[in-house]
This record gives C-alpha cells, structure tokens and sequence, in this order.
C-alpha cells in the first residue's frame, strides 16, 4: 500500500465523518431544487387524487365506501394538506435541534458539514411543502398557541441519542410510505414529483440519523437508555394523533370529525399501512435496544408494529 493510501484524507477521518463524507458526495450527484425542479405551473388533474387511496386513513371503511369519488378526492386534498403541514412543523423542529447540536460541535469535520446540508434539504422541503399545499388550494393546519408551546418544548427533551431517535420517528415512517405510492398512476403528477424529492433526500437524512444513533448506543447510560424507551413508547400515540386530525374530515365535509377519527384509527387496513411503514424503523430501534416491552405493546396497539 502507498504512503498516498495511507495519508489520504478519507483514511484519516473519523468513522462518522467518513460516512458523512460518502453523504455529502451524494448529495453533489443528487441534489434537488424544489422552486426549479417541479413544474408549478401544470394545472391539477380534475379527477386524481392527492393522495393514493390506500393511504388514506378511512379506506376500507363503511363511511369510505359510501363516498363518491369527488368526496374521496376531497378527504384525499385535506389528508395531504395535513400531513404537509406535519412535515414543515416536524423539519422546523429538527432544523432547530441540529443547530442547537452544532453550537458544541467542530465546525471543520464532515459530519458538521453534512449536519448543515441536510438543514438546507429541510429548509427547501419546508418550502416545497408550504408551496404544494397552496398549489392544491388547501389551508395547512396549523398548531394552536397550546400546541405551538408543546411543539417548542420538544426542544428539552430531545437530547443525546433522542435527538436521533426523533429524526427517524419524524422521517422514515412517512418515508416508508411514499415509497410505496410513488407509481401510483392515480396520484396528482404534482404530488407524485414532490414526494419523489422527498424520498431522494430523506434516504440520506435517514441514514445520517440511523449511523449517528447506532454510533451513540455504546456510551449511553442505563437512564439515558431508559428515558429513550419511554420516549420511543410515547412518540407513537402521537404520531397517529399527529397523521389522524380530526379537523381534516371536517373541512372534508364529514359530519362528526371526531367519530371519523375514531373509525380511522381502529380501520385495519389503515393500521396495517402504519405497520408496514414503520416495521424497518422499529426493527432498526429493537436491535438498538431502545423500544422496551412497553414500548412494543404500545406501537402494536397503535398500529405501527
């Protein structure tokens, strides 16, 4: 082996920032500029949905197969428009918490590098976001002052390994099911590009989270281990009270929003699109040792495992 070999950047980094080196060059390969690279202009297709229709929280359901298709294509509008909404929420906080975790890091290594990349992606997916809820002609649904007060306060309480273990709540779930309705030849054209950006990006978010975590697990103390388990347990009811709003059915003209909620989260075909779209991150989080007992019987009851 040459003395090149042996001195060469790549081999002198550290393990973490190596990775994030290997991220950072596929981003420069792959990189996406929502205002340019989705044409905005196009006029929506007057029949398509806005969202796949297995994906939508009431299919399969007795109310679902009582609607028309323009009732559908309604509650298919105020589902995305909701978990839009989630998403700019959701990266506004973790932009936030990236920054907090730069304030004691080495602004020179790699994974600082890419820290602040993927706080750009987010930045731009925030964006892109606010700009598909407008194009769709919807409202976002936006946090109360209550809610707006808890979403802040999140900012306490994840630290150490929760702050890894809430960006992979926060992104691979949904992640897991865009994936599975990229194709779907019934989707709006629009939504379909928008979510294919998404899945792009966030595939290199997920594993910058995922070998952070997995890096982190070694150090952290038996109560650091126990705090995220309890985290972990009660980051799933909010996840389905966060995608199961029960204002989007009303606004989708659903008389008794709440009993709409309640029918879609006990709707089997609902749960298990839950399921499978967070069974990679709970086997991720199981062999990781941080989803505890509890934690497994309140996913499963929730749908997710």
């Amino acid at each position: 082996m040459s003395n090149d070999a042996i001195t060469s950047p790549e081999n002198t980094m550290l393990p973490r920032d190596s990775f994030a080196q290997r991220l950072l060059a596929g981003h420069v390969k792959k990189f996406y500029d929502p205002v340019v690279d989705i044409d905005w202009d196009a006029p929506l297709d007057p029949r398509k949905l806005f969202l796949p229709a297995e994906v939508v929280s009431l299919y399969g359901t007795l109310l679902w197969e009582s609607m028309d298709h323009e009732q559908r294509r309604e509650l298919s509008r105020q589902e995305l428009a909701n978990v839009l909404s989630v998403g700019i929420w959701f990266e506004n906080l973790l932009n936030r918490i990236l920054l907090r975790e730069l304030m004691s890091g080495d602004p020179t290594t790699r994974h600082s590098h890419y820290t602040l990349t993927e706080m750009g992606d987010e930045c731009r997916h925030m964006m892109m976001f606010g700009k598909l809820i407008d194009k769709v002609e919807a409202r976002p649904y936006w946090p109360n002052r209550y809610e707006r007060l808890t979403i802040s306060a999140l900012q306490l309480f994840l630290r150490g390994s929760m702050v890894w273990v809430g960006a992979l709540v926060g992104e691979e779930i949904f992640d897991a099911i865009q994936r599975q309705t990229l194709d779907d030849p019934e989707l709006q054209p629009v939504v379909a590009r928008a979510m294919r950006i998404h899945v792009t990006e966030e595939a290199r978010h997920i594993g910058f989270a995922r070998d952070a975590l997995a890096r982190k697990v070694p150090e952290i103390s038996g109560m650091e281990r126990a705090y995220t388990r309890l985290c972990v347990a009660i980051a799933a009811p909010l996840f389905v009270h966060l995608m199961t709003n029960w204002h989007m059915y009303t606004r989708a003209g659903i008389e008794g929003g709440r009993a709409a909620r309640r029918m879609a989260r006990a709707n089997p075909h609902a749960r298990r699109v839950l399921g499978i779209g967070a069974a990679n991150l709970g086997a991720f989080l199981d062999k990781q040792g941080l989803i505890g007992p509890i934690g497994k019987r309140i996913w499963r009851r929730r749908g997710l495992l």
